[in-house]
């Protein structure tokens, strides 16, 4: 590569075979061409490394042992020569093919330091999952976004901001979060930009699940060393997010269907989230509200684009 690319993609990988070429895929279909990707590869024991041979992708190799997200994020971030730096999970793909032009548009900005967008799971995602997803990422853009908040399945940065203040390599997870408080108390705007478009392909097993939220939990504690999640808030949210669901999942006559396996993830969730969080002070509302409860109950009116999904076999 010549001429200095628009963008660098970070692409965090362990055995992703099942996934990663269809990324690859969606990022060949962007507007946006003159890009570089660097996969960090923590260890694949299956093809995830082969199924990047047909793309111009560089392979950064980390050994498991040192692997953490805010690791592997800054072992990727050093190779980068882009000013700004985009990271994409090996088991998310973009749904249009401007997803990196949407996502990168913000930075016009000098401001601006980060940018995450929209996220939706498969069909075979979990229910309340997808509950989550739709939580979290709404169908219309957020400029000025009030709380750090933010997701690294779907995210840019600045590079110059992340030479100041690298990845927290010792956080178990949540490091997206850490860096976009950094970013927000020291000046700089985080916007959410809903047109970038991302499928997000979770299969956790049951185990999976709960440690997924208990090293959330163990990370949101450090973030936020004052916070705490009780017993209390762990059945009341338990309850809150089961009834909820439960409500969507009758709209959406799936009720038997998906009854029992809402009750065993919104548990998993809570459960993990209370094992892993213990602090001395009461869980800041606002984080609490963006990060647990439903959505607003009213029904967003859905984003009508003119652009053509990008078709994937």
């Amino acid at each position: 590569m010549t001429q200095k690319p628009i963008c660098s993609i970070i692409i965090r990988a362990y055995n992703e075979e099942k996934y990663i070429r269809r990324l690859l895929v969606g990022l060949s279909e962007q507007t946006i061409k003159n890009v570089q990707i660097i996969l960090v590869d923590s260890g694949s024991t299956d093809r995830t490394i082969d199924e990047t041979k047909d793309f111009s992708v560089e392979v950064v190799n980390i050994e498991p042992h040192e692997f953490t997200f805010g690791h592997s994020l800054n072992v990727g971030i050093e190779r980068a020569k882009a000013d700004l730096v985009v990271m994409a999970s090996a088991h998310v793909f973009p749904v249009y093919p401007d997803w990196l032009e949407t996502l990168l548009a913000p930075f016009s900005d000098k401001n601006v330091a980060l940018t995450y967008g929209m996220q939706r799971g498969a069909e075979t995602s979990h229910f309340s999952e997808q509950q989550i997803f739709q939580t979290w990422y709404p169908e219309h853009s957020v400029l000025q976004q009030p709380f750090p908040f933010c997701n690294n399945a779907n995210a840019a940065i600045r590079r110059s901001l992340w030479l100041i203040h690298p990845y927290n390599e010792n956080l178990p997870g949540l490091e997206d979060l850490a860096w976009a408080k950094w970013a927000q108390d020291n000046g700089s705007s985080i916007h959410y930009i809903a047109e970038a478009e991302v499928v997000h392909v979770h299969n956790e097993s049951t185990a999976g699940i709960f440690n997924r939220y208990r090293r959330e939990g163990m990370a949101f504690k450090q973030i936020y060393p004052e916070e705490k999640f009780t017993r209390r808030d762990l059945f009341k949210l338990f309850i809150h997010n089961v009834l909820s669901d439960g409500r969507e999942a009758i709209k959406a006559k799936r009720y038997f269907s998906t009854i029992g396996k809402i009750i065993r993830f919104r548990w998993l969730q809570f459960s993990g989230t209370y094992y892993g969080y213990k602090q001395s002070g009461p869980l800041t509302w606002q984080l609490k509200k963006a990060f647990y409860y439903p959505g607003n109950t009213v029904q967003q009116k859905s984003r009508v684009r003119k652009v053509q999904p990008i078709q994937y076999n």
